[in-house]
């Protein structure tokens, strides 16, 4: 249901949870991460995915099957259940093969195309989605590298960035899916400080920062060296700090990537923008491998993960680690109640103004 405005009604919040690659252990973590009464106190939720491997994953995992089934063509948030399982029964994904398949990845982008329009029409408040393989979705002709770019083209939104919540480390990359030696030819100043933007705006909308210190990694060893080992750091990484500088945003940089982030894990900085991949990976997932959760912002929606894997290998074994699907769940129920709360706000001050 919707309320005009693209906004959600009704007073429980309501998370969609998509399944992720069959084969994989998504399954398994939904199963065990909502097995918790506590957090199914929380909100509702619907997961879209399949009943049967579900089921399967509760069996291995030894957990009495909690949930209800649904046709996934009549999604409601008026389901009477804390959690109901939006069935795509229409897909045969046998539960023995773990590896990327063409069947598997066309059933794990329906399930996230699905959860998505559903987030957009006001019938869940946010996303959580599973891993999924990337080979798998190539193999059934999805044209995405991965989650992140489908959520941008179906919100229809130009600008997103992929954001990573570690413990006390909050971390956007400047650039995503792209291979470290081609990095240099779509290293531009707007691909630094639309990460910088959008993490400024995420902090104060969903974690309550008023006026986040957010800092710039720089790309070469020691930030450049004044030049000496690269020059992007002038040329490219400068001049985007001081354009979000004259805009408001309360941020400094370019700093060497190899104490800034210790720096920020001791409470220097609210946010830190790495420039690729893996530097912002790496400490993100030393700092908290087992609980990490990628957030995808600059969209119209609300979405998190876990930050890992499919984990092919360890599927159906009884043996995942559900605990990085767990606090996706947490970061996205907040982030719901905090956009609530921030919509409230604005009805109450516009109300306010009216009657003044």
């Amino acid at each position: 249901m919707n309320n005009g405005n693209g906004h959600s009604i009704g007073n429980e919040i309501v998370i969609g949870i998509t399944m992720g690659d069959p084969g994989g252990i998504g399954p398994e973590i939904i199963v065990k991460a909502l097995s918790d009464p506590l957090i199914r106190r929380e909100a509702k939720f619907i997961i879209f995915g399949m009943d049967e491997l579900l089921g399967y994953a509760a069996d291995a995992a030894e957990i009495d099957q909690y949930w209800k089934r649904h046709q996934h063509e009549k999604l409601s948030r008026g389901y009477p259940r804390q959690v109901v399982v939006a069935d795509y029964d229409d897909y045969g994904v046998p539960a023995w093969i773990h590896r990327p398949n063409k069947i598997a990845g066309e059933a794990s982008m329906r399930f996230c195309k699905d959860a998505i329009n559903a987030a957009r029409d006001g019938i869940i408040d946010a996303v959580v989605t599973a891993p999924i393989s990337k080979v798998s979705w190539k193999l059934a002709g999805g044209s995405w590298p991965g989650h992140t770019e489908m959520l941008a083209e179906l919100c229809k939104s130009p600008r997103k960035a992929m954001m990573f919540v570690a413990g006390p480390l909050r971390v956007a990359l400047a650039t995503i899916h792209e291979a470290l030696f081609s990095i240099r030819h779509k290293f531009t100043i707007g691909c630094v400080f639309e990460p910088i933007d959008l993490l400024d705006t995420a902090l104060k909308e969903y974690f309550g920062i008023k006026r986040p210190k957010i800092a710039v990694a720089g790309l070469n060893p020691h930030a450049g060296e004044d030049g000496q080992f690269g020059d992007e750091e002038k040329r490219i990484i400068s001049p985007a700090v001081l354009l979000a500088q004259e805009v408001g945003i309360n941020c400094s940089g370019p700093y060497p990537a190899d104490t800034l982030f210790l720096r920020a894990m001791q409470g220097e900085f609210d946010g830190v923008v790495a420039m690729y991949h893996d530097q912002g990976m790496i400490p993100v997932k030393m700092c908290a491998f087992n609980s990490a959760v990628n957030v995808t912002i600059g969209i119209p929606i609300i979405r998190t993960s876990p930050c890992h894997g499919t984990a092919f290998d360890i599927a159906c074994k009884g043996i995942a680690n559900p605990a990085s699907m767990i606090e996706a769940i947490h970061v996205a129920i907040e982030m719901a109640k905090k956009r609530r709360e921030n919509d409230l706000a604005v009805k109450t001050e516009n109300a306010n103004q009216t009657t003044n």
